[in-house]
């Protein structure tokens, strides 16, 4: 083992018990700028010293680069350590010179890579999983089952994460004993820590006043108060997430619906399922780019969709004539007098499950809220942001909101 001296001033003291924690799942998780990423990644640099290997993923590979290795760089420097590691950019591998441990970067975007992905040097003892909310359960229990193999180290998945909303998999899966007035739950196999900003001694003083002026309910809770997040003025609360993948009966009649989109509002495609008899809405796979002109759009639609009808946006009449030459079987929504609030207030009236891999769609649930008056009372009327998944959602399943249509709607229905 190598021994090294660690300056009490590198870290906040709040995470100096936790250096050395063994428990196998660990959760590090509370208000936005707590310091979170940097323990985790100092931990890191440390640990890979002691001959530990570890595997740091993120939901999309690319958004690797500019978080977790430039947190794990900047703490090596920070440490004088730099030295005692190679560092590989293009292949994304840190190696401890000293032993061969190594740190491995990957995104779950890239399956058969976190598949087959293992150290030059032992088995991997930990994966730290950074803006676990994004990720699926499914992915979580296949990252699980990774940690396999003779170590001599205990193995360890960490995950690091603001809270947003109760409905998630990671509430569900590891917070049955939490209460809210806790800092830290430890059990035998499990550890919980909640910090805020508060913790973090390192914070710029102009960083802590944008925290403490937060207006907004819901991002005052989860990201200056680090609590599980429930929006007051939310138009959805009965929706929650569920592993849709081995669902069969979901692709037997797909729904698709289309909201155009190109620079500052994305194009946003739902690919759902409507359960009649249990009044129940499916959501298992979407599309939310920029950038997007029709023949790329197209392109993606083709692999997204097949020759399913997709119910447009009826508002962008040439790009849905565009579509439909390039092969599309683009229909344009019927809308209507008060379709906005009548597609919403139907959607309301159903239960609403969503797959986890619909990271985006999820976060719009979440934040699509009733408009507020000056005063700040609550208008019957939706705000005109974080929509344009919902909307899409109302187009797909437009036939399904008005009976007389559905009777006799040559479209796909359940």
């Amino acid at each position: 083992m190598t021994r090294l001296l660690l300056p009490r001033r590198a870290l906040n003291d709040v995470y100096l018990p936790y250096l050395s924690a063994s428990q196998r799942y660990q959760l590090f998780f509370g208000g936005a700028s707590s310091g979170k990423s940097c323990f985790l990644a100092t931990r890191l640099v440390l640990d890979t010293l002691q001959g530990r290997n570890a595997l740091i993923v993120r939901a999309v590979a690319r958004t690797l680069r500019t978080s977790c290795w430039n947190e794990i760089t900047k703490s090596a420097a920070r440490l004088g350590l730099s030295s005692c590691f190679t560092m590989n950019r293009t292949e994304m591998t840190i190696t401890a010179r000293n032993n061969g441990a190594q740190m491995l970067f990957a995104g779950l975007d890239d399956v058969e890579k976190i598949k087959s992905i293992t150290p030059a040097r032992g088995a991997l003892t930990d994966i730290w999983i950074e803006e676990a909310t994004e990720i699926a359960y499914a992915d979580f229990k296949q990252l699980n089952k990774r940690l396999r193999g003779q170590t001599a180290h205990p193995k360890r998945m960490t995950l690091s994460f603001n809270p947003v909303y109760q409905t998630h998999w990671i509430f569900s899966e590891f917070f049955g004993a939490w209460e809210d007035s806790r800092r830290v739950l430890e059990t035998d196999d499990c550890l919980i820590l909640k910090t805020t900003y508060r913790d973090n001694r390192f914070l710029a003083p102009d960083d802590r006043a944008a925290l403490e002026n937060e207006r907004d309910p819901y991002f005052r809770s989860v990201y200056t108060d680090g609590a599980w997040g429930v929006m007051g003025d939310a138009i959805f609360s009965s929706w929650r997430t569920e592993d849709l993948s081995s669902r069969a009966l979901l692709e037997e009649r797909p729904l698709y619906g289309l909201d155009f989109g190109f620079a500052s509002d994305p194009c946003a495609c739902v690919r759902c399922a409507y359960d009649r008899a249990r009044k129940r809405v499916y959501v298992y796979d979407e599309l939310y780019e920029r950038g997007q002109t029709n023949d790329m759009l197209a392109e993606r639609l083709r692999t997204f969709a097949g020759r399913h009808y997709v119910v447009c946006d009826s508002a962008e009449p040439k790009s849905i004539a565009e579509l439909r030459r390039f092969g599309i079987s683009a229909l344009p929504a019927r809308k209507g007098p008060d379709s906005l609030l009548h597609g919403i207030q139907w959607l309301r009236a159903q239960e609403i499950i969503v797959d986890p891999r619909c990271r985006h769609f999820i976060r719009k649930l979440t934040l699509y809220q009733w408009k507020r008056d000056r005063q700040g009372n609550t208008l019957p009327v939706p705000e005109d942001q974080n929509n344009h998944l919902i909307d899409a959602l109302r187009y797909a399943l437009e036939d399904e909101m008005n009976a007389r249509f559905a009777a006799v709607s040559a479209r796909p229905v359940w």
